[in-house]
């Protein structure tokens, strides 16, 4: 059956091939994201099933102004993917207001204002997919607010798993490993800050070009059998890491 499905943070990366997959196999896919340009080119390349909503899940305003959009055009969502996120490394003495809010309100708030939007709209058999990240258990030098907000991330699934069971609305936690591919193949710091990481990470025992690396492109089939598994099926927690080809 055809599901409406909503994506944040869908104009590149995982999300975008999360959205070209979905839309060739019919399904309708709302995506989400901060610039209405990139998500035009998308939905200009997927065709009609794919309806781009500018939103920045940070403001609330903008959510409640993009859900109000998707009601216009639609009466249920079966599927909402919290993907959208922001990560960079930093120490602690260097660390600037700005950087240090915007990773809270994108990569926790933000989730919550999404699916408390979306949740107006999903019945019984609703579906909702939170994105986290292998850094909540690998000690990666520079990122431990973006691990800290992943793992937050992680605990308020299960606080919503519980909570939502009883109507019907599965909850499931995607915990995945370092990802590259569609139009985003570089991390877009700047050359001094990714040297400094890629130092850390080497003084940490973690060089960079040592570990494994996957494929935007090698996980919408994963994705494709976690939306539509049986109703009898729990899908709490799967980590998806990446490993190196033999």
């Amino acid at each position: 059956m055809t599901k409406t499905i909503v994506i944040t943070g869908a104009g590149d990366g995982l999300g975008k091939a999360l959205a070209r997959r979905f839309c060739s196999d019919g399904d309708r896919v709302f995506i989400l994201g901060r610039t209405e340009a990139t998500l035009r080119a998308a939905a200009d390349e997927f065709g009609e099933r794919c309806v781009p909503v500018t939103c920045d899940i940070s403001d609330s305003a903008s959510v409640r102004h993009a859900f109000g959009l998707i009601a216009q055009q639609t009466a249920r969502i079966d599927v909402l993917i919290n993907n959208a996120a922001i990560y960079a490394p930093f120490e602690l003495n260097e660390v600037t207001d700005e950087q240090v809010m915007s990773q809270i309100n994108t990569n926790i708030a933000g989730p919550v204002f999404v699916a408390r939007e979306a949740l107006g709209a999903m019945e019984a058999g609703a579906h909702i997919i939170n994105v986290s990240s292998e850094s909540v258990k690998l000690p990666v030098p520079m990122m431990w607010l973006y691990a800290a907000t992943k793992a937050a991330l992680e605990r308020i699934g299960d606080g919503w798993r519980r909570e939502l069971r009883p109507r019907g609305i599965r909850v499931t936690t995607v915990r995945a490993g370092k990802m590259f591919g569609e139009n985003k193949t570089t991390s877009g710091w700047e050359p001094e800050v990714t040297m400094r990481f890629a130092a850390a990470c080497a003084a940490a025992g973690m060089p960079m070009m040592e570990q494994p690396l996957s494929q935007f492109q090698s996980l919408p089939d994963i994705f494709r059998l976690i939306v539509d598994a049986a109703p009898d099926i729990n899908l709490d927690h799967i980590t998806l890491g990446a490993r190196r080809a033999d």
